[in-house]
Formats: structure tokens, C-alpha cells, sequence
């Protein structure tokens, strides 16, 4: 039986605890590093080589997709199946595009992410069953990755992190419970919401959400 090595990137120490015992429960499975932020996912994909990285977005420093991209640019021959808690299909899109193999959401991590590690480390692609068939249709077509629809779009500029305070500002939260949610400081929030409104053009918390109820962003 094939072995496969698993490195576990996420910020979050109780998850990679957890995922940690879950994968040494099942014989195929092995987990060789664990990175806390984009950072070091990149540098101990090329030094440990794994056969599969588990990779969350939303990480300090470097983010998930940048973190992709990074080690598609250096040709690191690891898959990478990303763990998050966003399944919107604008975020799935752009995971996809970076260069991920799979795609399960935090919330189908009990049912889809074991059979997610084995399909991206036998070389096929995973996403998330609950995704519509547009986007799959989408995903596979190899023309919609060559030329993206809305490239313009001012949203594809933003990070992920900033891309959360968006959505939860649209949602209706303080900051201080953004805060403690992204652990953050509610000055960082302010911080992101200044950048946010001159990234999109707004002048006012309501032209956020306007702007998030358009986009798609949250549901209404």
C-alpha cells in the first residue's frame, strides 16, 4: 500500500492537531510537517516533498492562494487540496485558478476530505459535491481558465483577508467581532475597511454592502 504524505497547512493549531489524528488513524496516510502560515508552507513543500498539501486560504503573511501559486511557479511536484471554510463560488473559482487540485469546505471536511486526499494524490482533480454543476462545467474547460470573466473587476484585487472583513462588514458585525473573529485588532478592522473603500470605490459602509449584495457576496 502507497503511502501518502501529507504536509498541513493552517493557522488555526487545534484544527492541525486534529487533522493530525485523524490522518495517523488510517494506514495510507501520513503527515510529515505542519505549516502555520503561506510562508512556511512553501518552504517545507520543497524540502519535505509531500505528496499532498492540505491547504487552508486564510493564513497570516502569505494566504493560501498565494502560497499556491508560489509553489506551482517553482514546479513542486505536490498536489494540493485546499481546507477552507469559504465555498462561494468566486473563491472556489480563484482556488482553482492558482493552481489547486481539490477543494473541500470545512463544513464537508467529515464526509469529503479523506476521499479529497486520495483523488488529488492519484492525480485527479476534487471539488466539493455541493458545488453547483455550472461551476464544475466551468472549472473543467480549459478556455474559462485562459481569459476569466470580470478580470476587471476590482474585487479580484483584493486579498482573501480583505475579502472576509468585506463580507462580514456586509453582514452586519462590529468590528470588534470581526476582530475576534480573524484575530485581529478592531484597528487593523478599520484599517482594512479604509483599504476596502478605496479598492471598490465607496465612501460609505452601506456602498460595501450594496457593493457585496451585487457581487454575490453574501445572501440576501
Amino acid at each position: 500500500m502507497h503511502t501518502i504524505k501529507i504536509l498541513i497547512a493552517d493557522d488555526h493549531a487545534v484544527l492541525r492537531s486534529g487533522l493530525k489524528a485523524l490522518f495517523h488513524s488510517l494506514p495510507d496516510l501520513e503527515v510529515v510537517g505542519e505549516a502555520a502560515d503561506g510562508a512556511s508552507a512553501i518552504t517545507l513543500a520543497a524540502t519535505l516533498r509531500p505528496d499532498v498539501i492540505v491547504m487552508d486560504v486564510s493564513m497570516p503573511g502569505i494566504d493560501g492562494i498565494e502560497a499556491i501559486k508560489e509553489i506551482r511557479r517553482r514546479n513542486l511536484p505536490c498536489r494540493i487540496l485546499v481546507l477552507t471554510m469559504h465555498d462561494e463560488e468566486e473563491y472556489v473559482r480563484e482556488i482553482m485558478l492558482a493552481g489547486a487540485d481539490g477543494f473541500v469546505a470545512k463544513k464537508s471536511a467529515d464526509t469529503e476530505l479523506i476521499a479529497g486526499i486520495r483523488k488529488v494524490a492519484a492525480g485527479t482533480k476534487y471539488l466539493n459535491e455541493a458545488l453547483s454543476q455550472n461551476l464544475l462545467s466551468y472549472l473543467l474547460h480549459s478556455a474559462a481558465f485562459a481569459d476569466p470573466p470580470d478580470s476587471h473587476d476590482p474585487y479580484r484585487l483584493l486579498s482573501v483577508r480583505e475579502r472576509e472583513v468585506l463580507r462580514l462588514l456586509a453582514q452586519g458585525h462590529a468590528n470588534v467581532d470581526i476582530a475576534a473573529a480573524l484575530s485581529i485588532s478592531p484597528k487593523t478592522v478599520d484599517t482594512y475597511r479604509s483599504r476596502l473603500m478605496a479598492k471598490l470605490g465607496c465612501n460609505k459602509k452601506s456602498e460595501l454592502v450594496n457593493y457585496a449584495i451585487q457581487h454575490k457576496l453574501i445572501k440576501i
